[in-house]
């Protein structure tokens, strides 16, 4: 069974930055896609990037095309997302998983973003 732990969190005014990482244990996830999700309050967990096993052809949801990047090190079992130009609503939990969910969800990471 595989293990998350997301990191990296906090709170930034509008415009900020930051960097999610994702570590895995319990086994290599070099051969799945993997995705960053996020959950705000009230609404469904949905899905905000996904990678594919080597680093190639990243997706992004349309609402954080051109400000955000998944990418991973497989030698570290750990997929990282690189925020910028941060906006209020980007404000929710961040998890990463297997890009169809198929582990136990992590804690996440709460990410706030004040205008």
């Amino acid at each position: 069974q595989v293990q998350l732990v997301e990191s990296g969190g906090g709170l930034v005014q509008a415009g900020g930055s930051l960097r999610l990482s994702c570590v895995a244990s319990g086994r290599t996830i070099s051969s799945y896609f993997m995705g960053w999700f996020r959950q705000a309050p009230g609404k469904e967990r949905e899905l905000v990037a996904s990678i594919s096993w080597s680093g190639a052809s990243p997706h992004y949801a349309d609402f954080v095309r051109g400000r955000f990047t998944i990418s991973r090190d497989n030698d570290k079992n750990t997929v990282y997302l690189q925020m910028n130009s941060l906006k209020p609503e980007d404000t929710a939990v961040y998890y990463c998983n297997d890009r169809s969910s198929r582990w136990p969800w992590g804690q996440g990471t709460q990410v706030t973003v004040s205008s």
